[in-house]
């Protein structure tokens, strides 16, 4: 194995009202973190389970017991730094340092809304970027997560699609959204996480080995040691992964729904062609979800589409029964998409007429809209004009 060396990636041309560049400002950035626009090669530890530490532990001729030392360092103290590790001896540490890196990386990018939501971009192993969103709201804080770099999914009201799909995050991508953002808001002061929702940039169940992995990893004993429900995985409905993620994981679960009725949503989503919400539905019925683990499903409305009485009707028979629970969202405006926004009126009484008829449903609040960070407007495409507001 060779010498782990940097590789400097492309920097992106960005624009936007309140953003904050990170190479503007190191102050706002702990100097601990990868420089900005640096990616290390070799390996990175970071995104690694307990065994495959030890692994690492038994090609440097390292104690085995170093790996769950290595691991308390990188996933409980969140170090930046192999050096850090004072517990491990310092011959360890240099063998360490000349194969392997922490491997976390800051954002090239950081924007604030007027409501408190942030958003950053980050760079990827592969040299591409994605975007995390952290949405404070009293003492609860929100990581909205991404997966992939763009989506193969193309829905027709979201911004994501329209980038089209450059490939999957690895874990160690994903761990450094949450390890990176948990860094920087403790050191502004911010409400520390209490939530990640895998409802980023890409499908989640496309890179279902990827996702499955970072989330063993954040509830592990060794890792992050979080409770699987704290976690949401976000779908379109992929059946032939759906499955596994029930079986594999007990992390909650959101289906991305946006119309009962198998023809529009076809037109909305060309997922339904291959994966018919009534099998997805069909499927969650073989489970129990009377328990902690809770089933969503997610119901972006369009004005004068899908926000019918007809469309209430058709939701509540094919919900009918589930223990389940329903999230209405605002659709936001996407460039040349002939959709229309729906009035917060029409959104109560479709809420009402769910509730009255036995589904808990909720109008989810819209954070970030002004910088471009609310549902479905994630993009890291320079068509999309990423950090530009559409409205100021």
């Amino acid at each position: 194995m060779v010498k782990k060396e940097e590789q400097t990636l492309p920097s992106p041309s960005l624009n936007g009202g309140s953003s904050i560049s990170a190479n503007q400002d190191a102050n706002e950035q702990s100097n601990h973190f990868l420089p900005v626009g640096k990616v290390r090669g070799g390996s990175a530890l970071l995104g690694m389970t307990l065994e495959e530490l030890q692994d690492v532990c038994l090609q440097l001729s390292m104690p085995k017991f170093t790996a769950k030392q290595m691991a308390q360092w990188i996933y409980g103290k969140h170090v930046h730094t192999i050096d850090e590790m004072t517990n491990l001896s310092k011959a360890n540490r240099e063998k360490l340092d000349s194969l392997f890196s922490v491997g976390c990386m800051a954002p090239v990018e950081t924007q604030k809304s007027k409501d408190g939501t942030v958003k950053y971009l980050f760079p990827t192993e592969s040299g591409k970027f994605v975007e995390t969103v952290y949405i404070p709201e009293g003492d609860r804080a929100t990581l909205c997560v991404s997966c992939q770099v763009g989506c193969k999914m193309n829905c027709l009201f979201c911004q994501t699609g329209k980038q089209g799909w450059q490939g999957n995050l690895t874990v160690r991508d994903i761990l450094n959204q949450i390890y990176t953002v948990d860094q920087l808001i403790a050191e502004e002061g911010k409400t520390p996480l209490t939530n990640i929702v895998y409802m980023g940039q890409g499908e989640p169940l496309d890179n279902l080995d990827n996702v499955l992995k970072s989330t063993t990893i954040l509830t592990a004993d060794y890792g992050w040691a979080w409770s699987p429900h704290r976690i949401t995985i976000s779908t379109v409905g992929l059946k032939s992964h759906m499955r596994r993620l029930l079986d594999e994981s007990e992390c909650h679960i959101a289906v991305s729904l946006h119309s009962p009725i198998h023809e529009q949503r076809l037109q909305l989503m060309p997922a339904e062609k291959q994966f018919p919400i009534a099998d997805i539905v069909a499927l969650l019925r073989e489970y129990d979800w009377s328990h902690q683990r809770r089933i969503t499903f997610e119901y972006t409305m369009f004005g004068g589409t899908n926000d019918s009485p007809l469309h209430a009707k058709e939701l509540t028979k094919l919900l009918k029964e589930l223990f389940c629970r329903v999230n209405l969202i605002r659709w936001h405006r996407v460039p040349d998409v002939p959709l229309k926004e729906v009035e917060m009126d029409t959104m109560e009484h479709f809420r009402d007429y769910l509730c009255n008829h036995g589904i808990p449903t909720t109008i989810r609040a819209s954070r970030g809209q002004d910088i471009w960070a609310a549902c479905g407007l994630l993009s890291t495409s320079p068509r999309a004009g990423r950090f530009i507001p559409s409205e100021q």
